[in-house]
C-alpha cells in the first residue's frame, strides 16, 4: 500500500511541478515571450437573409485571397453553423498595431475600394468585431486552409 501511495503521489506531483517551472504567473501571459502571441481578430458578421451563398463564394473567390495577396494573416472564414445568416472571418496580426496599420492600408486601398468592397458591404447586415491575444501556438490550432 505505501509503494503505491508513492507511486501514485509521484504521479499527482509531476504535472504541478512542471506547471510551477513553467511560470508563477496566473494567466501565463507574462511568463510567454511576445513572439509567442498574435493579436487575433474574430470578425462576426449577420448577412442579409439568403444572401450566405453569394457572401461565401465572394469571400473565397474574391475577398479571401485579396487579403492575402496585402499579407493579412487570414486564420478562417466560412459559414457559422448556428443559423442560416452568421459568418466568421478570423485574421492574425503581430500585434495591435500590426493590426491597425495594416487593415488602414488595406481597406484604403483603390483594389478594395474600387473592387469587391460594394459587393461586400451589401450583403452584410450588422458585424460584430473582437480582438483577443491568443498564443501562437493556439491560432496554429484554428487555422484553416
Amino acid at each position: 500500500m505505501n509503494e503505491w501511495h508513492n507511486v501514485f503521489g509521484t504521479i499527482l506531483t509531476l504535472p504541478l511541478l512542471a506547471l510551477a517551472a513553467a511560470g508563477s504567473s496566473s494567466s501565463g501571459f507574462e511568463s510567454q515571450a511576445p513572439a509567442t502571441r498574435r493579436t487575433v481578430e474574430i470578425r462576426s458578421y449577420n448577412l442579409k437573409p439568403g444572401a450566405r451563398p453569394a457572401f461565401h463564394r465572394l469571400a473565397a473567390e474574391v475577398a479571401v485571397p485579396m487579403l492575402r495577396r496585402w499579407k493579412i494573416d487570414v486564420v478562417a472564414y466560412g459559414p457559422s453553423p448556428q443559423d442560416e445568416t452568421s459568418y466568421y472571418l478570423i485574421r492574425a496580426y503581430a500585434s495591435p498595431v500590426d493590426r491597425e496599420r495594416s487593415e488602414e492600408v488595406f481597406y484604403g486601398s483603390d483594389e478594395w475600394r474600387n473592387g469587391p468592397r460594394e459587393r461586400v458591404l451589401a450583403l452584410i447586415e450588422t458585424y460584430t468585431t473582437i480582438i483577443l491575444d491568443l498564443a501562437a501556438t493556439t491560432v496554429e490550432g484554428l487555422r484553416r486552409e
